[in-house]
């Protein structure tokens, strides 16, 4: 069993001028359908120990996460969601949809973070150096191409394994983003998104195959079973 994440590394953060600490993880890039999600959740010196049986996402039951979601709410200080949706995905790029949904996040933020920790090695929250490789400006939450003022980002890897407040982010971000599919399932029953929640299933595939895609689906990538019925 994989030893519990614990806030040891983000105290290291809350130091030197930062006293809001955002953590911050994603949901949603390999799926073939749906947002792409960002969960965020502040916290500070004096945030207590996170709830008992916060872990990442991925390695807890849909039940557990439910149960956990609640919690997670009441003990951060603040907390958000943003989202991408598969349309942007498809005319701007997955990178450039994850920089969207994570500054729709920040502006939820009743609290302005000093820094964001962010899981993996790579910040795609910050501005690029080339805004040409996001394409046409985009607008959104009442910000311009180049979004809200982003703070400092620390990034590393497997952060949603060892880092309570990114594996609490990333609970957030996961019931939210399955609360979404799940109503969108009403809508195409036929994909069954209740239960797969647009990642590839066999089931999922073959619906494609015999449907196509919906206006849910990133049309911008290689759909299997669009490709199948090919």
């Amino acid at each position: 069993m994989s030893t519990a994440p614990s806030l040891r590394f983000e105290r290291t953060l809350l130091r030197d001028g930062v006293v809001h600490l955002a953590c911050a993880d994603e949901v949603g890039r390999g799926a073939l359908s749906g947002p792409v999600s960002i969960g965020m959740v502040v916290i500070s010196a004096e945030t207590r120990t996170a709830p008992q049986g916060v872990r990442d996402s991925k390695l807890l039951t849909p039940e557990a996460r439910e149960r956990l979601a609640p919690k997670v709410r009441r003990w951060a200080l603040c907390h958000a969601v943003g989202h991408a949706s598969p349309a942007e995905i498809d005319s701007y790029g997955i990178m450039a949809a994850l920089r969207l949904a994570g500054h729709r996040a920040l502006v939820q933020l009743s609290i302005v973070p000093d820094a964001v920790l962010l899981d993996g090695n790579h910040d795609y929250l910050s501005a690029p150096l080339q805004d040409a490789l996001f394409g046409a400006p985009i607008e959104f939450g009442g910000c311009d191409a180049t979004g809200p003022t982003v703070p400092p980002v620390t990034t590393l890897i497997k952060a949603d394994m060892k880092c309570a407040g990114v594996a609490a982010a990333s609970i957030l971000a996961k019931t939210t983003r399955d609360a979404l599919m799940t109503q969108l399932h009403e809508e195409f029953p036929a994909y069954l998104w209740a239960e797969n929640k647009g990642y590839s299933a066999p089931a999922h595939i073959a619906a494609l195959a015999a449907h196509g895609p919906s206006i849910h689906h990133r049309r911008s990538w290689s759909l299997p079973g669009v490709a199948a019925a090919g």
